[in-house]
């Protein structure tokens, strides 16, 4: 079955991981950032060495957002970033193939103990199953 995994963040958090603090998030050491990437790096490898990796990637900071709706008219109405720096946005993603919810679950487990520093938001990692056919529904 497939599975896509997500992670969670705010514009603070990517302004943390820069060194910049705020009540929201904390400043991030380079030491922090690197292990933090290393952690993630090495889930990345594992997964792949496994086979149930299909794709996984981080993604830019919410100040780099677009959003598109239509208006009555069917017209567009573009929204860019920066949106508050509390709102939380899709931070990164795992397009997973797991024989099993446990088994991904026990990845989820593995990604939500990431390190950071402390003080750092800790967000849900996300476990949604990918619809695989309209029977899904």
């Amino acid at each position: 079955m497939k599975y896509l995994v997500m992670v969670l963040g705010s514009q603070a958090d990517y302004d943390g991981m820069r060194g910049k603090a705020s009540e929201r998030s904390p400043a991030w050491t380079h030491e922090e950032v690197r292990a933090m990437y290393a952690y993630m790096g090495a889930i990345n490898d594992d997964l792949a060495e496994t086979g149930e990796m299909l794709d996984g990637q981080g993604l830019a900071e919410p100040a780099r957002t677009r959003c598109v709706t239509v208006d009555a008219d069917g017209e567009p109405v573009i929204t860019d970033g920066p949106y508050p720096e509390n709102e939380e946005l899709l931070a990164g993603y795992w397009l997973l193939d797991c024989v099993s919810l446990d088994r991904v679950t026990e990845i989820a487990t593995r990604i939500a103990r990431c390190p950071g520093p402390e003080g750092a938001t800790e967000y849900p990692v996300v476990i949604r199953p990918v619809m695989e056919g309209a029977g899904d529904v």
